[in-house]
């Protein structure tokens, strides 16, 4: 991954990928999903009863089962399937976002992400290549949309990498992030409630990039988490490539609520050049203004 910000660059050094990648991108984030319909403006994966995504292992009958909870550091052949209410691995799905699964890796103090795409087998076993470079606590997030249920729903489960383990804090408050040649500014507040408009700016050389390119049917994917519970929130931006309306750049816009007061960190992923890459940023949310 490339670096995003300073206080990220140990943690990131392989993260810009081609599309053609086997399993996706590196990065950091994690969707924090609320009780948004899929089809809501905000573009948030549906959960119920407003609980926020990503803090449950079980939800709706439907289980995220490891295969290990235990890993070692480098390279690791992750595999996992998700459970139906009868307790049988799930293999039909509706595509979110042009897949059937989005996986997201985090290390629990955000100062590591992974954004993959896993293959499943006819058995319901889902599998990816990741590497881990560093021990600790890991938590897992999978956004599936199972045909039986109807909608979205995000599992999460911790995974530990075994190892001598040095925390570290979560990266400090920033609204810029340098990624490799490119720099990515963020205006607007995250605000619990209703939310409001956050418009994230990609310019490439000083020069603002009007030829993105759409990644997973979206100009922009956007991941939020809550440092301390990892209360996760996963948003498409306002329109769509294709839609006559939507400009390729360089401004995306998302609208973002989050599940209550906190610090957050942000995951901006953007194709340009044919390559996917992540800004990350964290910021405080803010009570909803009346």
């Amino acid at each position: 991954m490339s670096n995003h910000t300073h206080a990220d660059h140990a943690a990131h050094t392989d993260h810009q990928h081609t599309d053609h990648a086997a399993a996706g991108h590196g990065g950091r984030g994690g969707h924090a999903h609320t009780a948004h319909a899929h089809t809501a403006p905000a573009g948030h994966h549906a959960h119920s009863a407003g609980a926020p995504g990503g803090l449950q292992i079980t939800q709706d009958g439907y289980t995220l089962d490891l295969a290990e909870t235990i890993v070692r550091p480098g390279d690791v052949d992750f595999r996992f399937r998700i459970l139906g209410p009868d307790g049988r691995p799930v293999t039909d799905y509706a595509p979110i976002h042009d897949r059937a699964l989005h996986l997201i890796v985090v290390q629990r103090e955000l100062t590591g992400f992974w954004h993959v795409h896993p293959e499943l087998a006819t058995d319901g076993t889902w599998s990816v290549r990741l590497n881990l470079p560093a021990a600790g606590t890991y938590r897992v997030f999978t956004d599936i949309a199972p045909t039986q249920l109807g909608r979205t729903i995000t599992l999460g489960a911790d995974l530990a990498v075994a190892g001598s383990y040095d925390p570290q804090p979560t990266p400090g408050q920033n609204r810029t992030a340098v990624v490799d040649d490119y720099e990515v500014v963020l205006d607007g507040d995250l605000v619990t409630d209703s939310g409001d408009l956050l418009t994230l700016t990609v310019r490439k050389d000083g020069r603002p990039v009007a030829d993105l390119q759409p990644y997973l049917a979206a100009f922009g994917h956007l991941v939020i988490l809550r440092a301390g519970d990892l209360a996760y929130v996963h948003v498409h931006p306002n329109g769509e490539p294709g839609d006559g309306v939507t400009a390729p750049g360089p401004d995306i816009t998302f609208h973002t609520a989050v599940p209550g007061r906190g610090t957050y960190r942000l995951f901006l992923d953007f194709k340009h050049g044919d390559t996917v890459r992540t800004a990350a940023f964290t910021l405080d949310a803010t009570d909803h203004r009346h």
